[in-house]
């Protein structure tokens, strides 16, 4: 009672979409061509691509068959080995939210296997990182991205700034100012991660709200990628650290341009030896 739908999809080119769906099923079910009608709506297709051959269909609508074959013996569990990999950015996303949305339908366990981050943190319930043949956490989404539980775990999981500090009763000191921290750690020399979207900017002629306690920064350089930034800050400290930020596409500064900074949120900090 495991389904299983591999990267590629793996359909039969000499069977029809309908006798795709219905070849794990008992011979009197596949004669009868059980749910097909069913699956094919559970999986966001119509009923007319039943007679169709694979080979007349998208790469994203043959997974969607592969994910309705998979569903058919009404299993407890499927495997989903990268079934998304080979698709391009936008049929990808569309295609994830059809599986998501057939896998809740079914009632179904689903374990994904993947490299690609933002598809375990936005399909996954549960999220386990296997970092060199080990499992090194397992946590919901929120808490693998704002916690990971080493300083190697907080730079593979999205981007991560990461500056020298010291750790005193549940706050750090470092460059970008006394900071909250998340988690409680030991008092002393710490790395402190900042994820680069709590990373503010202001021009240098804005005023900051109330209270913000802000530092100086130069922009160095701007990847701009439509609906947000990343942008390399020099801090216009004794160190000239640079760290990078992320910020919305239409605030995105020059290089050259002179800001100010600030922290939103609270961080992370990792004990150094």
């Amino acid at each position: 009672r495991i389904g299983y739908v591999p990267q590629e999809g793996a359909l039969f080119p000499h069977l029809s979409v309908a006798d795709n769906i219905v070849f794990g099923l008992p011979r009197t079910q596949r004669r009868a061509r059980h749910r097909v009608a069913e699956l094919l709506e559970l999986v966001g297709l119509p009923a007319s691509f039943a007679e169709r051959a694979p080979q007349q269909l998208s790469g994203g609508q043959q997974q969607r068959v592969a994910l309705a074959r998979a569903l058919a013996p009404s299993p407890t569990l499927v495997m989903l080995d990268e079934p998304f990999s080979s698709l391009d950015a936008a049929l990808r996303l569309e295609t994830r939210q059809a599986v998501a949305s057939a896998l809740a339908a079914a009632g179904a366990t689903a374990v994904l296997v993947t490299h690609d981050q933002s598809e375990a943190l936005s399909l996954g319930h549960e999220v386990a990182v296997l970092w060199q043949g080990k499992l090194i956490q397992t946590a919901t989404p929120e808490m693998i991205y704002r916690r990971p539980v080493t300083r190697e775990l907080a730079s593979f999981i999205g981007e991560a700034v990461l500056l020298q500090g010291v750790a005193a009763r549940n706050r750090v000191s470092c460059e970008l100012g006394e900071l909250t921290l998340s988690a409680p750690t030991r008092d002393g020399a710490v790395d402190v991660m900042v994820r680069p979207e709590q990373i503010r900017l202001w021009r240098a002629d804005e005023t900051t709200p109330d209270g913000t306690a802000s530092f100086e920064a130069v922009v160095q350089d701007v990847i701009f990628q439509g609906q947000d930034a990343g942008v390399a800050l020099q801090l216009q400290s004794a160190a000239q650290t640079v760290v990078r930020a992320r910020v919305p596409g239409y605030r995105t500064p020059q290089p050259g341009e002179r800001v100010r900074l600030a922290i939103d949120g609270d961080v992370t900090a990792y004990a150094r030896a």
